[in-house]
């Protein structure tokens, strides 16, 4: 495919990517039921990277051990935030969840600012008030904020997916981005099938079919395309636009979930998944869109 073609198709491969990831929370929800969430990820992850480690098999020339030490950085950072949103989603609805998770995008700049003395900026501190006023209307119950264990664990996750943006930043430059992420996928499958010994485990009596097919599509569409798209998409996307398109994850869980009946949320909740959404924009473009060129 050259790159003229790439480049028409990278922007829909951006809005894709959040398509599928937002379609899953609803099934990972009532897949949970018949199985253990730790099953479930180790499943997924080592499909994912098999399926990646194919596809890519030439790139594995390039192996050294700077890249299996990064990778296993970068799926210990992953792993911790798809097993505390996993978790999470076991004591909160999958639209809370996927909302809640997507708060990476805020906490980014203030982890930076941490790690390279970078300063946020006006942008970053007005988006961070207002995700925080958009997890408080999400989280009112009518007398007051409620906030239950599987929100906390779900917006823990977010904070490690902030620290795998970081390190990802850190150690992407001048290293093959696909083999990094076939070893990051390869570590979470390690961590998840050594995690399944003190959980569940896994399944001794079959699973129904339904429940394999949400597993397929978990592996195959939610990790390993979507994040070819996501890839893809970003090489030929600036970055605020690509980042702005990836945060459709969170308003794409919530419709799913009401469209399949997965929950029913009140007024006050869509208006928090709004000033949530609305932090994500402020964050990532700072309102750009809405202000006009200078005059040159």
């Amino acid at each position: 495919m050259n790159e003229t073609i790439l480049k028409k198709l990278a922007k829909p491969m951006l809005v894709c990517a959040p398509l599928i990831w937002g379609s899953t929370f609803f099934m990972i929800k009532d897949a949970l039921d018949d199985m253990d969430g730790m099953f479930m990820l180790a499943f997924r992850f080592s499909l994912a990277a098999l399926l990646l480690a194919a596809v890519f098999w030439r790139r594995w020339k390039d192996m050294d051990l700077a890249y299996l030490w990064q990778g296993a950085v970068l799926g210990l950072l992953m792993g911790a935030a798809y097993i505390l949103q996993t978790f999470g989603l076991m004591g909160t609805t999958p639209g809370k969840n996927a909302f809640f998770t997507a708060v990476y995008c805020v906490i980014v700049p203030f982890l930076y600012w941490a790690v390279d003395r970078k300063r946020p900026t006006r942008w970053n501190v007005l988006a961070a008030l207002l995700s925080v006023t958009g997890i408080g209307l999400v989280s009112w119950d009518g007398g007051g904020l409620a906030l239950a264990l599987g929100d906390v664990l779900t917006l823990a996750a977010g904070f490690f997916l902030a620290c795998h943006i970081i390190a990802v930043t850190k150690f992407s430059e001048g290293r093959d981005i696909f083999l990094l992420t076939i070893l990051q996928f390869a570590m979470i499958a390690l961590m998840c099938w050594v995690g399944t010994s003190f959980t569940r485990g896994v399944p001794t009596n079959g699973l129904p079919a339904s429940v394999w097919w949400v597993l397929l599509y978990l592996a195959v569409g939610s990790t390993a395309v979507a994040l070819l798209f996501q890839n893809v998409g970003q090489k030929y996307t600036d970055p605020a636009s690509a980042a702005l398109l990836l945060s459709l994850e969170a308003p794409f869980g919530v419709m799913f979930s009401v469209l399949f009946g997965a929950e029913e949320p009140t007024p006050l909740m869509y208006l928090g998944f709004c000033v949530i959404f609305l932090a994500m924009v402020c964050s990532e473009t700072q309102f750009r869109f809405l202000r006009r060129p200078a005059k040159t």
